[in-house]
């Protein structure tokens, strides 16, 4: 990738910086999208001992570029997103791939038909991230930027996408055992 299609690919992609989410972090301000990529990216990177098998780098692409189509529809939260927002979602980010140089469009094309497929254990790896990443967050944010739906979702979120892996399902049981915690001192 030349000079200018490295920065132009950047001019999109910064716009997470400033791209909020439903998350809030301890210190009360909004998490934005970049900051809920770079933790899940950590995550991986903490975790990778624990999948030996699993190629990493990839796990950490796909924590990379899993939200860029939210540079061009903001983030909505999953309990919250429609068919037609994912699909609106998808339109505008494979415009946007397939405007990028040949190498980037085919690595990315690849990585997010791989995680969407989720067959991989790559996949399997960043969607629980993905999902356990948000979980974890909220149990940093204070209670009262909750909304009462997720008093009952923060409790069983993900359970149903960690059972492939008995690290990931007991790492899922710290987090509702943090969850549980926090909801009783409200």
């Amino acid at each position: 990738m030349d000079a200018r299609e490295l920065l132009a690919a950047l001019t999109v992609a910064e716009k997470l910086k400033d791209t909020t989410r439903h998350c809030y972090t301890s210190q009360g301000r909004h998490e934005s999208v970049a900051e809920h990529s770079w933790m899940m990216t950590l995550m991986a990177f903490f975790m990778k001992d624990e999948f030996p098998e699993a190629d990493i780098n990839k796990i950490i692409q796909m924590c990379i570029i899993h939200d860029l189509g939210e540079c061009f529809t903001g983030d909505i939260p999953t309990f919250a997103k429609t068919k037609e927002n994912e699909a609106v979602e998808e339109n505008l980010l494979a415009n946007w791939v397939n405007s990028l140089p040949e190498t980037a469009k085919d690595e990315m094309k690849c990585l997010y038909k791989e995680m969407e497929e989720r067959q991989t254990l790559e996949a399997k790896i960043y969607k629980a991230i993905d999902s356990l990443e948000a979980l974890i967050q909220h149990n940093f944010s204070d209670i009262s930027t909750w909304s009462e739906n997720e008093y009952e979702l923060n409790l069983v979120y993900a359970d149903d996408i960690v059972g492939f892996s008995d690290y990931l399902t007991n790492l899922r049981e710290e987090i509702r055992k943090d969850t549980i915690q926090k909801i009783s001192e409200r």
